[in-house]
């Protein structure tokens, strides 16, 4: 490792440096400048470290080395927007020595992951390793906001049917809830508010909201005392902060929205939303409890639109979900949604990967499941490997992204040692 640390560290540092987070399209680079060349940055390293390459229109590369039946690593270069409470340049790419720690959105979601995985190839290659499988680490450049860059993929180049996605949770993934992102339509015909909007992207929790209404400082204070929210006003604005975290782990965040609506007095919609989860509330399995978070709020006209992230148990089917949906009487639209993933516990893939993480770990753990959705379930085979662990502090999505220099040494022990197990 001792010969490879400093370059992923400098390396996963310059990568934070690019804006990654779609952008409006220019010609060339249909998610942006800053995926564009992000990829590009990606793509060049490989070559120089003398991998071949495609850059497939800048909606994905990949890097390929070796022969004989496919195996990928599906990783990501695109990001979710900085959102706020910074206290570090999200995109500084600011290596903290003292703290032994990189800073900037994308440190572990999922540039950190993928520039380590691909010097885990590296490291092989150099030590005269042969894989008897073609490894080929994919890279997307709009996994955070819809999967155009996997279509894309899908129609110029072959998917292999086998691989890993690290951009999860350890020991590894053995199931993934299904994902409906759905827009509801609530009335709000003759309200005394305006402007009310909040949120940046369906899976960030929202941490700001704000509307243009009248001020009332004992409701106000009421709502601050009684339910820790943090509600200010600026001039002819009433503002809801909160604490952004991944659409898939809610509690982990504070949802700014909840505290709009009760200053507003929108009781109902409130409870909808937040109490009955339109009717999803108590829905769970192995895989465990759906979870439903209201990302999105905007006032448009006489409705107030709500874009809300739900991860649906892995054995339910989507027909089941949609059909309480249909029974709560809101008008909505699905606005994007991805089948779950379901794995054999005891497959080889499964089997293998949990076996070496145990053994570079010492621990004695097994296959887990979640509510995040990863590259994973675009393939026929695939599992979610890493990088975070139970226990330790979450940052993906929300302020103050960062990776620490250990877990970049134990994710690329992890990563080698698997490579060489399942591609030998």
């Amino acid at each position: 490792m001792t010969n490879y640390f400093d370059d992923i560290v400098k390396n996963i540092a310059q990568a934070v440096t690019y804006d990654s987070s779609q952008a409006p399209a220019k010609e060339g680079m249909p998610f942006g400048e800053g995926a564009a060349k992000c990829l590009d940055f990606y793509l060049s390293l490989a070559e120089f470290m003398g991998f071949k390459t495609h850059n497939y229109d800048n909606y994905v590369g990949e890097v390929v080395w070796g022969e004989g039946i496919d195996f990928a690593i599906l990783a990501h270069v695109d990001v979710v927007p900085a959102g706020n409470g910074w206290t570090h340049d999200p995109f500084g790419g600011e290596i903290d020595e003292d703290n032994k720690k990189i800073w900037g959105r994308g440190t572990m979601d999922d540039k950190g992951p993928a520039m380590i995985a691909l010097y885990a190839m590296y490291a092989l290659k150099e030590e005269g390793f042969k894989p008897r499988r073609t490894i080929k680490l994919i890279l997307g450049c709009n996994e955070e906001t819809g999967w155009a860059c996997i279509d894309h993929y899908n129609k110029v180049a072959k998917m292999p049917e086998e691989g890993i996605s690290p951009d999860a949770d350890f020991p590894v993934i053995y199931a993934e809830k299904g994902i409906i992102h759905a827009r509801f339509a609530f009335d709000a015909a003759g309200v005394n508010f305006t402007g009310l909007k909040g949120g940046n992207r369906p899976n960030m929790v929202c941490d700001y909201c704000q509307a243009i209404a009248p001020l009332d400082n004992r409701k106000l204070a009421k709502l601050n005392i009684l339910s820790s929210y943090d509600l200010t006003h600026e001039g002819d604005k009433i503002i809801s902060k909160g604490k952004s975290a991944h659409g898939s782990t809610p509690d982990k965040g504070v949802n700014a929205i909840p505290a709009m609506l009760e200053y507003l007095g929108l009781n109902d919609m409130a409870f909808a939303l937040f109490g009955k989860y339109m009717g999803l509330k108590d829905l769970r399995d192995e895989t465990g409890p759906l979870t439903f978070s209201p990302n999105m709020i905007e006032q448009s006209g006489d409705k107030i639109y709500v874009t809300c992230d739900i991860r649906y148990p892995a054995t339910y089917k989507r027909e089941q979900i949609i059909n309480i949906l249909n029974a709560q009487g809101v008008r909505y639209e699905i606005v994007h949604e991805q089948a779950p993933l379901f794995n054999d516990k005891d497959s080889k893939l499964i089997q293998t990967l949990l076996t070496v993480y145990n053994e570079i770990t010492g621990k004695k753990t097994q296959p887990i499941a979640i509510g995040g959705g990863t590259y994973a379930r675009a393939l026929k085979y695939g599992a979610a490997f890493g990088p975070e662990e139970e226990g330790e502090e979450s940052t993906i999505h929300q302020a103050n992204e960062y990776i620490t220099f250990k877990k970049i040494e134990k994710c690329f022990a992890i990563y080698k040692l698997a490579l060489k197990r399942l591609c030998f």
